[in-house]
């Protein structure tokens, strides 16, 4: 989680913030933020969102490398992006190159049993997935939502919400955002 960490470090530098004003703004403790910044704790992904949120930046800006020229329009499986969670036992594959100029931001979703967002959040937009393997239950402001194989969902991204993965075998999940926020 060093790379979370050293990228936090700078976009908080670079919004002239101090630890005490980033906590304020993203509802942390200034002692967790120093945790996060020196790579010795790992963020769930509400409380990355809320600090992604708090610094202007999208959450996939900790883990992109700077962008290339590169052709966007195919993207190999190899090439994807990681977005890793310890916490959330789920990982996330960018599933195009770069967000930059577009209207929506595709995910390769594998959930563990029992992981997930491990809390709720909100932000702008809309968002829709089908359940490729496994099932997912979404959260929508207190109301559960069971999604399983071959089945889609669609909601707004301003309603409070979570998800996780209540099945015993591994969820993965074809999931998009739009626009671009995670």
């Amino acid at each position: 989680m060093r790379e979370i960490g050293e990228k936090l470090k700078f976009f908080r530098l670079a919004n002239k913030l101090t630890l005490k004003q980033l906590a304020t703004r993203a509802g942390c403790t200034e002692s967790y933020l120093s945790q996060l910044e020196r790579g010795h704790a790992n963020p769930s992904i509400m409380i990355l969102k809320k600090i992604a949120s708090a610094l202007q930046v999208k959450i996939v800006d900790f883990f992109l490398e700077p962008e290339t020229e590169e052709d966007d329009i195919v993207l190999k499986e190899g090439e994807r992006v990681n977005i890793n969670f310890k916490r959330g036992d789920a990982k996330i594959q960018m599933l195009v190159r770069n967000i930059r100029d577009k209207r929506m931001q595709p995910f390769y979703t594998t959930i563990k049993p029992g992981g997930g967002s491990k809390g709720a959040y909100s932000h702008i937009g809309e968002e829709f997935g089908i359940v490729l393997q496994g099932e997912l239950e979404i959260n929508l402001n207190g109301k559960a939502y069971r999604v399983k194989k071959n089945e889609s969902f669609y909601f707004s991204s301003q309603i409070p919400h979570s998800w996780t993965n209540p099945g015993k075998r591994k969820a993965i999940v074809i999931w998009v955002v739009s626009p671009p926020t995670f």
